[in-house]
């Protein structure tokens, strides 16, 4: 295999790094073990920055909603005095709000379903650090008591490839959290200038923009009045029908077909194979072809930078596995036989990962 063996050896090849760096291994664990939680501890406090700029979004929200709310309430007001030119007028006031409410709402959900991966993510890592710490002591007792022992010696391989894949997960976290920190950054920036009181986000940015956009606008704001005026018993209403433009959700691919692959029971060979910075399962080797069909698949998708094709192998693979292995717990420390991506995986990490940047 292509792909698949190299993120094997990369993952062996950090494991043997952290085992070799002192003379007794147990050092090198405990030292990893406390790079890790200080890691750790940082992603928590990044965690809290990301949160901390999505509230502030949801309070410029607010903010603009209450401002859209009270102008129309000050346009009903106008008509039923008579002034329509006065209720055309917080009309399209109105509206230039709104345009700025919706520009903000994918920014805020689009924040806060990165902070609650990230929460996830940390929650993950803090029960596999509390579990390497219980066995690092048992670790310890083994190797001292026989140091020259091939199962002391394998336990110990084990248990460092699982800090070696807790490290990727908190190098990945890391750089989702730097990510939703720039765009609530910039976000915030726009919110501090006032620059977001008087355009939206992505809205028009240029007097002929506004120019062009003009008709468009003052036919909206003209059917809002005549709506309203409906509404209050002034007028009849227009009978031209109030068009909502929608942006429809591009339907997401299905993954590509399930690879068929024979039941564990087919045969008594096994691979264990881990997903990098998620789960392990042994899985039967009569799935050796259909792994190494992703695997020439997914090396072409990175060579030719095709995101999309990768994150389909990258769902695949991980629903073959699942549906042809069985889960391995944290607590067992057999050595991988393979490592792949993860399913969420950017073809910029895999590279980064192999050092192919």
């Amino acid at each position: 295999m292509s792909l698949f063996r190299r993120m094997s050896q990369v993952f062996q090849q950090k494991a043997n790094t952290a085992l070799n760096k002192v003379e007794n291994p147990t050092e090198a664990l405990d030292l990893s073990y406390e790079k890790m939680l200080e890691n750790l501890q940082q992603v928590r406090r990044s965690i809290a920055d990301v949160l901390t700029s999505q509230k502030r979004l949801e309070a410029q929200r607010a903010q603009l909603q209450a401002q859209y709310d009270k102008l129309q309430g000050q346009a009903r007001q106008a008509l039923q005095q008579g002034q329509d030119d006065l209720a055309r007028t917080a009309l399209g006031r109105a509206q230039s709000l709104e345009g700025q409410v919706t520009a903000l709402d994918p920014q805020i959900e689009q924040l806060k379903g990165q902070e609650q991966a990230l929460e996830a993510t940390a929650q993950k890592l803090s029960s596999k650090l509390e579990l390497f710490r219980s066995q690092r002591e048992t670790m310890k007792a083994q190797y001292t008591a026989a140091k020259a022992s091939t199962q002391a010696m394998e336990n110990l391989t084990g248990l460092s490839e699982h800090m070696t894949d807790v490290t990727l997960m908190m190098d990945r976290a890391q750089e989702k959290i730097t990510q939703a920190q720039a765009r609530s950054a910039a976000v915030g920036e726009l919110a501090d200038s006032g620059v977001l009181d008087q355009i939206a986000i992505g809205g028009p940015k240029d007097d002929i923009e506004a120019a062009l956009r003009a008709n468009s606008a003052d036919g909206n704001v003209n059917l809002q009045l005549e709506q309203m005026k409906a509404e209050l018993g002034i007028t009849q209403p227009s009978t031209s029908p109030r068009g909502k433009a929608t942006l429809e959700q591009g339907k997401v691919d299905q993954p590509i077909g399930e690879v068929g692959a024979a039941s564990p029971a087919a045969t008594d060979d096994s691979l264990v194979v881990r997903i990098a910075g998620v789960t392990r399962y042994r899985v039967p080797s009569s799935i050796k072809p259909a792994l190494e069909g992703l695997d020439v698949a997914m090396e072409t998708a990175i060579n030719s930078g095709d995101e999309a094709s990768f994150a389909k192998c990258a769902d695949s693979l991980q629903k073959l596995l699942a549906k042809s292995g069985t889960e391995l717990q944290d607590t067992d420390l057999t050595p991988s036989d393979l490592v792949v991506p993860a399913p969420d995986m950017t073809i910029a990490e895999a590279k980064s990962l192999l050092g192919k940047e």
